[in-house]
């Protein structure tokens, strides 16, 4: 596939993927060891570094930024850390243990010191929500790799955007570079813009002089785009059919006939049938699978784009499924259709996203 799918495929009409002990314990453990604690759920950590040696470690990091203020603003500071620095340390204990052991290492010392020092500055709980997930990701790369210097540089970007354009990011790699595989009816799809459109719909920006910013920021570029209705008319295209009757499909002279694996009732009109795939890459897939003939194969691409929806009707359907995606249209006509996201702004993207799904497909997939 060209795109991605962005969570775990679920079943959908046009998918394709049819005892605590009361007792004290005490263990000695040698070098380069492992120690196991029950009592609780168990986390492994090496033996050379222990969650509060990594947090004291991680404290320590910033003193130098906090101690130079003064008064209340040195209290408010060294509060403000302690909060973050909890955050980053409960975060990697509960999700990637082993990278407890980054502490010692400088280059996410410094990593750690942006979030701490940009957290201390303002204190804005979303911004930290945001750091921590970036830099839980960051504890994740070993090698000085491109990912692991894109997310370096996220860190210290991140803090220079406001909610409105970390918004637009989000939206912007969902809709131009990902695909969700298991929106196969239109409750499906209803599903998937309450999951990770909603949250940002009402924050996005529309002034020229934010997408500026974001460009100078070296989130993204200015290039000609399409209207979100094609966007999303050749991402999720099985949604948006008119349908055959079943004579027409006939009369198209498949060696297949009307066979189910191929066909299924027309999503926007019961008394049709329509090709039953997601896009055209998916159907190509479909094609090779099942080993049709060229000529088939031909025959079922003409009827998969003869009955597309035009790009209003699409709009139409869009706003029928989800009326919040009105103000959605509004922003990307006005400003979000020509902004094409560097590695920087993708990844800054993806983690807002993750920040209020919970989960998301790795960043991997799309920064190598």
């Amino acid at each position: 596939m060209g795109y991605k799918p962005a969570v775990t495929s679920r079943q959908g009409a046009l998918n394709r993927e049819d005892v605590m002990l009361d007792k004290k314990q005490d263990q000695a453990v040698g070098d380069g060891a492992s120690a196991l604690q029950a009592g609780g759920d168990i986390t492994i950590i090496n033996a050379g570094i222990t969650v509060s040696e990594a947090r004291a470690i991680a404290l320590d990091v910033a003193k130098a930024t906090f101690f130079e203020l003064s008064g209340v603003a040195r209290d408010t500071a060294a509060s403000r850390v302690e909060e973050i620095t909890n955050q980053v340390i409960e975060r990697l204990e509960k999700e990637y243990p082993v990278g407890l052991q980054k502490a010692q290492d400088p280059d996410f010392q410094y990593s750690l010191l942006t979030v701490q020092k940009e957290f201390a500055r303002n204190g804005d709980a979303d911004l930290g929500s945001l750091l921590v997930d970036l830099l839980v990701d960051r504890s994740k790369q070993d090698q000085r790799d491109i990912l692991q210097i894109v997310l370096n540089e996220s860190l210290a970007t991140a803090p220079k955007l406001t909610n409105s354009q970390l918004a637009a990011l989000a939206l912007i790699f969902l809709f131009r570079y990902t695909q969700n595989a298991s929106v196969g009816n239109h409750d499906l799809f209803g599903n998937y813009l309450d999951r990770y459109v909603l949250p940002f719909a009402d924050k996005l920006p529309k002034s020229a002089a934010s997408y500026q910013h974001l460009e100078f920021a070296g989130c993204g570029t200015v290039l000609v785009g399409q209207p979100l209705e094609e966007q999303l008319g050749n991402t999720y295209q099985g949604l948006f059919l008119n349908g055959f009757s079943s004579e027409e499909i006939v009369s198209r002279n498949l060696s297949i006939g009307l066979d189910p694996n191929f066909f299924v009732p027309c999503l926007n009109d019961s008394t049709k049938l329509q090709v039953k795939v997601l896009n055209k890459e998916a159907l190509k897939k479909q094609i090779e699978d099942k080993t049709l003939s060229a000529e088939d194969g031909a025959k079922l691409h003409r009827l998969f784009d003869e009955r597309k929806m035009a790009s209003a009707q699409i709009k139409a359907k869009i706003i029928e499924v989800r009326g919040f995606m009105t103000q959605v249209f509004d922003a990307w006509t006005e400003s979000m259709q020509s902004f094409t996201l560097t590695s920087v702004g993708m990844a800054i993207g993806h983690a807002n996203i993750k920040r209020f799904t919970g989960e998301f497909a790795k960043l991997e997939i799309w920064i190598n």
